[in-house]
């Protein structure tokens, strides 16, 4: 049995079943880690649903801000991008089983040594504290105001986290936290406006898994979301955004040894 963490697949399908055939995944022994970003830009993005959904217990995922747009359109909350490619999905015939099966997936998972979050946690939460912020986000998204949810979630502000947030400022602040953020200061104010590589980042902050006394560093952090970053292992982190849907690769890691599989885009 192997635990492989695939990176940003975004509707590539097709990369995605050469990536399988390479690692020679098999989901009666083997478990795939999906990063988030399942959907959009990419041509295939029901297909991409429609085969993990299919995998059941074998495909572990994490939403990603992509597909929490995905869910926001569907809900009639969010307008459609121009460069969206979601028409498939939303006017598939089993869109709705599909769509309640993305809504019920986690922020962020936690096994072993090591936690998947899309995009990266901030500084000052503990493991254990992301985990109990990132359920009530599940809660939220899965609860009877899910809509009233998927409409006060678009938005940067609040910036920062703060133990006294409410409402919908709370759960935004978790959600871009965790499925948008690249880069903040050591004290957790979010720049999210800022899509460069590590070394551009704003002034007064640094890539947020860089951040000195972070209180997370007791697990390493299995992430994607930062195509301008690329593969990158280190720091208690192992990134897997490779750019596939740009033109890049799409990369697998397996957990139990570090081996790195990757197909071109």
């Amino acid at each position: 049995m192997a635990t492989y963490a695939i990176g940003d697949i975004q509707g590539c399908y097709e990369p995605l079943r050469r990536l399988l055939d390479l690692i020679r995944f098999d989901p009666a022994h083997d478990r795939l880690w999906v990063v988030g970003d399942l959907v959009n830009r990419g041509p295939e993005s029901l297909m991409v649903l429609r085969y993990l959904h299919e995998l059941g217990s074998a495909a572990t995922v994490v939403l990603g801000n992509h597909d929490l747009y995905l869910l926001m359109v569907a809900a009639g909350v969010e307008r459609r991008d121009k460069d969206d490619t979601l028409y498939q999905v939303l006017e598939a015939p089993d869109r709705d089983v599909l769509l309640d099966w993305l809504a019920r997936q986690p922020l962020l998972h936690v096994e072993g040594d090591h936690a998947m979050v899309h995009a990266g946690l901030l500084p000052v939460w503990t493991i254990t504290r992301a985990q109990e912020l990132a359920a009530e986000v599940s809660a939220a998204l899965t609860g009877p105001d899910a809509r009233h949810f998927l409409l006060h979630l678009a938005g940067n502000r609040p910036d920062r986290w703060a133990d006294n947030l409410k409402g919908w400022d709370r759960l935004r602040v978790i959600v871009n936290a965790m499925t948008r953020m690249r880069f903040c200061t050591p004290h957790g104010h979010l720049a999210l406006r800022a899509k460069g590589p590590p070394d551009e980042a704003p002034a007064g902050t640094l890539p947020w898994f860089r951040a000195p006394d972070r209180f997370h560093r007791t697990h390493t952090i299995v992430c994607g979301h930062w195509s301008a970053l690329g593969y990158y292992r280190g720091d208690g982190i192992i990134a897997l955004d490779s750019g596939c849907v740009w033109g890049g690769k799409l990369t697998a890691f397996r957990l139990e040894d570090g081996e790195v599989f990757q197909v071109q885009g």
